[in-house]
């Protein structure tokens, strides 16, 4: 599976905020500023983190795309990511945008941002409802020139009204991890129906922009009727290619294209959304949802399960061509994967302790035994990336290290310039049993001691630890590690619970350690406060599991917002790296720089290459197609 068992795949262009979903409207772009050289009036088609722009004002469509695409038939598939309020086993709302409830999977379908990105650079945004843009010189103010063609789908013209009132209520009322990432907009306002005027703090984040540019535009007349922060199953009005067309809670839902969708020959269009239906099923149980997927109960897959993809492919539709398999490369960072350690928790307040935790995982053995040695081990919040650090500080790290003069201490600039932590190696038996006498030794040293059989500390508190989930597909590998936790006087077992309380619990952070991965964006940002950044270890929702709070890394993330170029980010990403790894917050687990999916053969692919930052599924369409255009 790609980043591991679990689907939970959080935030892949989101770095800053939201997954990108199978079929991007606009999936969330990143990094903007400085942007790119303007036009001769100052208006800029595209926008990117350092300036760098592959298509120039005047392209016809992306070079991954098929222009002459058929129109027509369906896509389903269980979907592969979810961001904000999503689950992947169910759904009860219809608005992804919130905290509340479990949002449907796909439903940025319906709405059209004002840029969207392409899918063959590693951070541009081109745009969609805003014609063009102009930034102010201190890079505080954009304005977006909205095309007077915008429509919604009953008939409503889309204004700079509709675009502030977007933004400011999703920083207001939005899910938490689109309010904290928007923290840096100061204002949204409309300068008549045609102009869009967003304001920035001067210190605001790199990405700020982009992600602003990104957002979903709603109806203001709308929701000026409805209430913006509610749970419901009552379809939005939307302005995108696709509407919500049949559907049933937690079981599937369907996207219905828009005949007249008023953007469908736009460059950034042309070429996608091929299929009039895209359905996303959903299965509590990952065995049922691949049986379904024999049965020709859906058409496409992408497989996150080592096991199924090794002896599971042998079904006759496979064996006699009428379902394919491929692997595709990932050229995306991969991230970090692994069991997060709620630090809120005291037992875990003890790095000594999370390290413990590390010397009872066997990956070697997982990885031979579950998995046919189909993953690599994660060892880095920036896996399969030029951001990770490795070996000894080079050169520039340490020349930051360096600058960051007396704001750190002797210690920590030791632990910086030092090779990284890794997790342990085993020898692959399942029970290593020197490497358990280290987790041993590190937990007396932080105070624990067995008596009558248990770990206890000096208050007489038993350590327990609470493996939380919402399916049972990691179960089998927590079961070992489990094992040897008790071995070492740990009380540890599986928790399987619902999605809907699953996800209370996480917002919450009633939890204990629960599995989880960061798709790193090519070029991190505001996301990395989200994730890492003190303030978001105090707010619910936010991604912050590990309620990591360190003013080092609070200080080394503003590093990497800053970065002038890409160099510099690379080395401010390297050095945060080293101190995350540093704190033993989590017990990493695997990664494979693969897309694997299959499909029933009834698509049609482009010609031509594939673009490296998705897996090209916007652009295929159905061999049974109706009509071109």
């Amino acid at each position: 599976m790609q980043g591991g068992v679990s689907r939970r795949a959080l935030l892949t262009l989101t770095t800053a905020a939201g997954a990108a979903l199978a079929f991007p409207r606009g999936a969330f772009a990143q990094e903007a500023a400085p942007p790119p050289a303007a036009g001769a009036n100052g208006e800029r088609h595209g926008l990117s983190a350092f300036g760098d722009l592959k298509y120039p004002a005047d392209f016809k469509h992306f070079a991954y795309v098929d222009p002459n695409a058929v129109k027509g038939g369906t896509f389903s598939q269980v979907g592969p990511t979810a961001a904000f309020n999503q689950s992947f086993q169910t759904f009860n709302s219809l608005n992804g945008y919130i905290l509340k409830g479990d949002g449907a999977q796909g439903i940025a379908l319906i709405f059209d941002p004002l840029m969207v990105r392409a899918l063959d650079e590693p951070d541009a945004i081109y745009g969609l409802v805003a014609k063009s843009v102009t930034v102010s010189p201190d890079g505080t103010v954009y304005r977006f020139r909205l095309r007077p063609e915008a429509r919604f789908h009953d008939g409503s013209k889309l204004t700079a009204h509709d675009v502030a009132f977007s933004l400011n209520i999703l920083k207001e009322k939005g899910h938490p991890i689109i309010g904290q990432s928007l923290r840096d907009m100061e204002a949204a306002e409309a300068d008549g129906d045609e102009f869009a005027v967003v304001r920035f703090k001067p210190e605001r984040a790199r990405d700020v922009p982009l992600l602003a540019a990104s957002l979903p535009i709603f109806s203001r007349a709308y929701y000026g009727k409805k209430p913006f922060d509610e749970s419901t199953l009552e379809p939005p009005l939307g302005s995108g290619p696709y509407k919500v067309g049949r559907f049933e809670p937690g079981r599937f839902i369907e996207y219905e294209r828009v005949a007249d969708y008023w953007g469908s020959g736009l460059p950034v269009n042309v070429g996608t959304a091929n299929f009039d239906v895209q359905r996303y099923e959903y299965f509590r149980d990952r065995e049922v949802g691949f049986e379904a997927f024999k049965a020709r109960a859906y058409l496409f897959r992408q497989e996150f399960t080592a096991r199924t993809w090794a002896t599971g492919y042998n079904f006759p539709a496979l064996k006699d061509g009428r379902v394919k398999q491929e692997i595709l490369p990932d050229h995306t960072p991969s991230g970090a994967q692994g069991w997060f350690l709620n630090l809120r928790r005291p037992q875990f307040s003890d790095p000594r302790v999370r390290e413990a935790l590390s010397y009872a995982f066997d990956f070697e053995w997982t990885n031979k035994n579950l998995m046919f040695d189909a993953y690599k081990r994660t060892t880095s919040f920036f896996e399969n990336s030029d951001l990770k650090a490795e070996g000894p500080a080079g050169p520039d790290e340490l020349a930051l290290i360096a600058a960051l003069g007396d704001r750190i201490t002797p210690e920590e600039v030791a632990v910086l310039k030092a090779p990284p932590w890794l997790p342990p190696v085993s020898d692959g038996s399942g029970q290593d049993r020197a490497l358990l006498r280290k987790g041993a030794q590190l937990l007396r040293e932080a105070g624990w001691v067995i008596k009558d059989g248990r770990l206890t500390n000096a208050e007489g508190k038993t350590f327990t630890i609470e493996f939380l989930d919402d399916e049972n597909g990691l179960e089998r590998h927590t079961s070992p590690f489990i094992k040897n936790l008790k071995l070492l006087g740990i009380e540890a077992n599986f928790r399987l619970v619902d999605p809907p309380q699953y996800q209370r619990r996480l917002n919450d952070f009633d939890f204990d350690t629960t599995v989880r991965r960061y798709s790193m964006s090519t070029v991190p940002g505001d996301s990395l406060r989200n994730y890492f950044g003190s303030r978001a270890a105090k707010i619910p929702g936010s991604n912050n599991l590990s309620g990591i709070s360190d003013p080092l890394v609070d200080l080394l993330i503003e590093k990497v917002i800053a970065a002038a170029t890409r160099d510099e980010l690379r080395t401010a990403c390297r050095v945060l790296d080293r101190r995350l790894r540093a704190g033993r917050y989590w017990v990493p687990q695997w990664y494979s720089a693969e897309f694997r999916i299959a499909y029933w053969d009834e698509f049609a692919w482009p010609s031509v290459p594939r673009p490296d930052y998705d897996r090209a599924i916007p652009t295929i369409w159905s061999a049974r197609g109706r009509s071109a255009g």
